[in-house]
């Protein structure tokens, strides 16, 4: 029975919008479709049937052979009417039923003959038709109707012949190229999208060639380009030849001034394309983006919401990179916080919170404080994450920020707001060391009253790792205890392991927490009681006050040092196996992910889960995994471990990439290499490292990979020696050798016998920056003054001509590897001089802060001065030697 959609009329309830498909049945539909057949047809009749059956098609229904068949022989009848509507609808029924190559042949003579037609709408369909239903073999029959459809006078033929041109090149790309002079012809056309699509296509056929593609860019911007599609179009091929062309300057930059010339274009449509295609351009300036953000501020103002939407959208990218650039913006885009479009509020808060100073930080909270309220949780996670960010740019403002943070926590709100909010304050409180105190208070409020069991468990998995190293721990207890007495089972359980935790790492509690857990012992839960046992008689539940021993803290703190995937393939492998299960066999290295999840930009940081910045759990993990092979254990107290450095390029037969270990003095690169073929079978997997560029380093030892199956990563070691303490630097070339065995795909058997074989990796270099580690400090003025002037060194430095004093404080802080402090990387726009303040530990665990004052004169050459302070003399001095010889 067919239902009221929309009503009209809200005082008129009986009359109502009737949808003419609901109700619609396959079986009706196909005896309907008998009016095909009539000897008198009537044209509107028989177009309502073709409606319901596209609908059909459309909503997913299937048709069997049979069916599809019948129609498809009923609607050729229908090529006898006359009538200009219905033939409309027959050639769009054609091109649904897709038929097939022995069908076809029946239906073609009638549509090559509406081809030659003099009616131009019957010439148009019956080339898009055409093109869908037919092969190569009678493509090149109407090749020559088609490349004189191309240059046809009436616009709406020669966009059907070159839309049809598009989507063959897939299929029959030959027979395509070979049209390229009336392509080219079609191009220059006067119609609008006759114009846009023989670009489209144009482009398509060179795509390959990027010398011909260049040259097809240059022609084009010098004036033949009228149509506003077609110039965002050639706009978006000017960012690929910008981007192939691999150069930064701005004299050298090609087609530059084309885009700044398009920003003055009458057509929003390309003023914004061309604005969005600067800010994109790798490497930008602040003076080239300068024209760009001015025409988006104008679009900031406009009366129409897609252009207010689209530019804020694109200063919000900008202000990732270059918040300064923006600032010039603020004003307009305070007036957008109130836009009734909530997509365009959200996007200038976010915006705002990027470019704002530190004495901006306070009226910007006020304002956001009133329109939370009116958004959705989808918008309030996103001004969550530009809060984040804002207080990791200027920690001294953690407390307004984090204050904010814990009154709209205590809102209403699903879980992935909440769990947003949370994981916002647990990276401040892992960052930001003053705010550990107030952090952990604000979440032990919210586990007061949280209905999500999974924030609960991890807030208190979290509170028993950071509440022990407080300076009174015992306030948590209550908050913990009162967990056990009024949540669900899951919440108990891991209640009762927080409790354990300060327990173990606080003797002075020990007696309150042997209590506590022994009331537990009586849960009507059997994880909560067996947790409770466990713990008691691993911590001593007599209640004496002793020092907890080193493995129970390590059973308590530590983790699998196996990813839980990899142990549940093994496991798997393991069942019919009579050998015993040995742990040491699982593979250590996490498989890696598809590319496609690789490349996913802007993936928020998850505060539960990982750390922000140098993951102790994953130095842990490292440390433990170098400490159980004998080879490495002697080596001592791992310093540092970089991030993964890809060695292969994406998509080869073999995926490498190499982790660099740092000891005080030795260096240790972890090769993690996957076999993505799946017919081999990798053996005695080794890489030769050659370090004669690389003169202070002697290798001691090596540990190949025994067996290397299709998709399961594993890891192969090389250790070198070098001077204790001293940051020594070289390259190193990488030969992977193996031996590598035909596997049969039906069996999945390997063939005894092997081949030896190579692969060549990329190079790898041990930098200067690989002996530091990024740790901030939250108040860099009080740091410098604690430190003291003792071993203080200062220096005067020319760093030569440079594009911009950004480029030159974003060279020293990667040549140094320090962590930036209070947001100083960050360099005004024009600015002709900038001081930036950065800190870290280097090897030895030695604190150390840096003052860098940039200075740029008339002939862009930067001069600098650093003053370095840390806690030995040496390494003072050593940090000046790095700038020196960088």
């Amino acid at each position: 029975m067919a239902q009221p959609l929309i009503k009209k009329d809200d005082d008129r309830d009986d009359e109502a919008e009737y949808s003419p498909f609901l109700g619609i049945e396959k079986g009706a539909v196909l005896q309907e479709a008998r009016v095909f057949n009539d000897p008198q047809l009537d044209p509107r009749r028989c177009s309502q049937v073709i409606t319901k059956l596209l609908y059909l098609l459309n909503q997913g229904e299937t048709f069997t052979k049979i069916e599809a068949t019948e129609v498809f022989f009923a609607v050729t009848k229908l090529f006898q009417s006359k009538d200009t509507g219905l033939r409309r609808m027959v050639y769009l029924m054609i091109k649904e039923l897709s038929p097939s190559a022995d069908e076809v042949i029946i239906v073609t003579s009638s549509l090559m003959k509406d081809m030659n037609s003099k009616t131009d709408m019957y010439r148009a369909n019956a080339i898009r038709v055409l093109c869908r239903i037919t092969d190569g073999t009678l493509l090149t029959q109407i090749e020559r109707y088609l490349k004189q459809a191309i240059v046809d006078k009436n616009p709406v033929v020669a966009s059907a012949a070159l839309v049809s041109g598009i989507h063959l090149l897939q299929t029959n790309p030959e027979i395509v190229k070979r049209w390229s002079n009336e392509v080219q012809e079609a191009v220059q056309s006067r119609a609008a999208l006759v114009q846009f699509h023989a670009l489209a296509l144009l482009h398509q056929i060179r795509q390959n060639d990027r010398l011909a593609v260049s040259k097809l860019v240059s022609n084009l911007t010098r004036g033949t380009v009228r149509s506003p599609l077609a110039q965002c179009l050639l706009i978006r091929y000017i960012s690929q030849v910008i981007r192939e062309s691999g150069s930064t300057q701005t004299g050298d930059r090609p087609f530059y001034d084309y885009l700044e010339g398009c920003l003055r274009h009458k057509a929003e449509m390309v003023i914004f394309e061309a604005a969005r295609a600067i800010t994109e351009l790798s490497g930008v300036t602040s003076r080239e983006l300068t024209p760009a953000i001015t025409v988006l501020q104008l679009f900031l103002s406009s009366s129409k919401p897609v252009l207010r939407f689209a530019a804020v959208r694109t200063l919000n990218k900008v202000a990732m990179t270059h918040p300064m650039a923006v600032t010039n913006c603020n004003i307009d885009m305070e007036s957008l916080i109130s836009d009734q479009n909530r997509s365009i509020a959200t996007l200038a808060i976010t915006t705002l919170l990027k470019t704002g100073n530190e004495s901006s930080v306070d009226r910007l909270m006020k304002q956001i404080t009133n329109f939370m309220s009116d958004i959705a949780d989808e918008f309030k996670i996103v001004v969550v994450e530009a809060i984040r960010s804002l207080c990791l740019k200027f920690p001294l403002k953690y407390r307004s920020l984090m204050n904010f943070l814990s009154n709209i926590l205590r809102e209403e709100g699903g879980f992935e707001y909440k769990k947003a909010i949370v994981d916002s304050i647990v990276i401040l409180i892992r960052d930001i060391p003053d705010a550990k105190e107030s952090g952990l208070l604000h979440l032990c409020e919210f586990i007061e009253d949280c209905e999500f069991t999974y924030l609960s468990t991890q807030i208190l998995h979290f509170l028993g790792v950071e509440g022990p190293k407080t300076s009174d721990p015992s306030k948590y207890i209550r908050y913990i205890y009162n967990r056990v007495i009024l949540e669900n089972a899951t919440v108990r359980a891991s209640a009762v392991s927080t409790l354990a935790k300060f327990g173990a790492m606080v003797d002075s509690l020990k007696p309150r927490i042997f209590t506590l857990l022994r009331r537990c012992l009586f849960d009507s839960d059997d994880e909560v009681r067996d947790r409770a046992t466990l713990y008691l008689e691993m911590l001593g539940g007599d209640g004496e006050i002793v020092e907890t021993q080193k493995d129970v803290k390590e059973f308590l703190f530590g983790s699998l040092d196996v990813p839980l995937s990899n142990l549940e393939t093994s496991l798997k492998n393991y069942e019919p196996s009579e050998e015993p299960f040995d742990i040491n066999s699982v593979p250590k290295e996490v498989k890696s992910q598809p590319l496609a999840e690789k490349k996913a930009p802007n993936k928020k940081p998850t505060g539960l889960g990982a750390p922000a910045t140098e993951p102790s759990s994953g130095i842990d993990a490292y440390e433990k995994l170098l400490s159980s092979i004998p080879e490495f254990s002697s080596f001592g107290k791992l310093f540092k471990s970089s991030a993964p450095v890809e060695l292969t390029e994406a998509e080869t037969e073999y995926a490498v990439n190499v982790v660099k270990h740092i000891f005080d003095g030795h260096v240790v690169f972890q090769y993690n290499c996957t076999n993505t073929i799946p017919e081999q079978l990798l053996e005695n997997v080794t890489v030769i490292v050659d370090p004669s560029e690389a003169e202070e380093f002697a290798e001691v030892a090596s540990r190949p990979l025994r067996s290397l199956p299709y998709d399961s990563p594993g890891q192969t070691f090389v250790a070198f020696q070098k001077p204790e303490g001293v940051p020594a630097v070289g390259k190193f070339s990488n030969i992977l050798r193996f031996i590598v065995k035909e596997v049969d795909p039906s069996t999945g058997e390997a063939e005894e016998d092997g081949v030896e074989d190579e692969y060549q990796l990329e190079d790898l270099e041990i930098v200067a920056a690989d002996y530091m580690l990024k740790v901030g400090v939250s108040n860099f003025r009080n740091a410098w003054e604690t430190m003291g002037p003792d071993f203080e060194k200062v220096d005067e430095y020319g760093l030569g001509p440079r594009e911009s004093l950004v480029e030159a404080v974003n060279a020293v802080i990667n040549l140094l590897g320090m962590q930036p402090c209070e947001g100083t990387e960050v360099v005004p726009s024009n600015s002709r001089s900038h001081t930036c303040l950065l800190s870290g530990v280097f090897i030895g665990n030695v604190k150390v802060l840096v003052r860098l004052q940039f200075g740029l004169d008339s002939n862009r050459e930067v001069a600098m001065k650093l003053a370095v302070r840390s806690a030995d003399e040496a390494v003072s001095d050593t940090i000046h030697e790095i700038v020196a010889s960088g």
